[in-house]
């Protein structure tokens, strides 16, 4: 896969992204209407495309390919945690705010834009993947996510792990374990509402950025070089341990996509709720998002 082939299809993602952009400035798309799309998102098109992913794959994804993957997810996870807790102070002195750089660095938007991107690229039987990375994402932000920003773990946070979205997961893993074929009917109603996802998802991310404060999210240095070390230098750095636990498959180029996500919504909503300033993590959520579009086609490009 060249790299103007991946940069062509991340290209149409951010086309999507503009439109999202258009009509938000044209007065068609509010802050109400946008909410209410990022609902029927994370409930409803999300869960329903990780389903009918693995409906799709059933008989062409291997399960040990399905184990390994959860494997990585773990790992990277693990990895991220650590840059974390190494990198964040050189991007913020403040103690507390400094917590909010080192979620942005955990918690990559696997879902709204991971989806959209591996199955542009890859095909859509290939999103069973992102629902194991989605999983895993899950199991940590009510954990360490949690606890990193309150000091303790906390019973509530861990019954909001059971949400649609991970519903759908554990479904979709179900789906591949045991062969299940869905009714035909049953599968095509799946799939058409999976295939909403993409479209909605990205010009969620377009009203995002009309939003915003176009200098706040373009201006400042710092979140260029945390982009830089997030969607790039990271993934390179793991890239040698990737090839040595995966070799070379299709396998690859997905977790290296996952690798190379940027900042998603989650420390945002995290640093609102416990009153932080979270103007940079806006502004990076934004600028990662945009930057992905070049930066995606690099990490294939040295995938091979």
């Amino acid at each position: 896969m060249t790299f103007f082939t991946v940069f062509f299809q991340m290209l149409a993602l951010l086309i999507m992204i503009g439109a999202g952009y258009f009509v938000t400035k044209k007065g068609m798309l509010d802050a109400h209407t946008n909410n209410q799309m990022s609902d029927l998102i994370v409930n409803i098109f999300n869960p329903m495309l990780v389903l009918a992913s693995a409906a799709n794959s059933v008989g062409q994804i291997s399960l040990a390919a399905m184990k390994l993957a959860g494997i990585i997810a773990v790992g990277m996870f693990l990895a991220f945690i650590i840059a974390g807790m190494v990198l964040s102070p050189l991007f913020e002195k403040d103690r507390e705010l400094r917590k909010i750089f080192q979620l942005m660095f955990v918690f990559s938007n696997v879902g709204f834009i991971g989806i959209p991107v591996i199955s542009s690229i890859f095909g859509a039987e290939y999103v069973v993947y992102v629902s194991e990375f989605m999983l895993v994402y899950t199991l940590v932000f009510y954990t360490y996510g949690i606890a990193l920003m309150d000091g303790k773990f906390s019973k509530d946070s861990l019954r909001a792990m059971v949400n649609p979205g991970t519903i759908a997961g554990l479904l979709a893993m179900a789906v591949i374990l045991f062969e299940i074929q869905l009714p035909e009917f049953l599968n095509t109603a799946v799939t058409y509402l999976g295939n909403v996802t993409s479209p909605m998802a990205l010009v969620a991310v377009g009203f995002a950025l009309a939003d915003s404060d176009i200098k706040k999210v373009f201006c400042q240095p710092r979140l260029y070089l945390f982009s830089v070390v997030k969607l790039l230098v990271l993934p390179l750095l793991l890239l040698p341990l990737l090839r040595f636990a995966v070799g070379t498959s299709d396998l690859l180029s997905v977790c290296m996509v996952m690798f190379g996500m940027p900042v998603g919504n989650m420390p945002l909503i995290l640093g609102n709720q416990r009153g932080l300033d979270v103007t940079a993590c806006s502004a990076a959520i934004i600028l990662s998002t945009v930057l992905c579009v070049l930066t995606v086609p690099v990490l294939l490009l040295f995938t091979g």
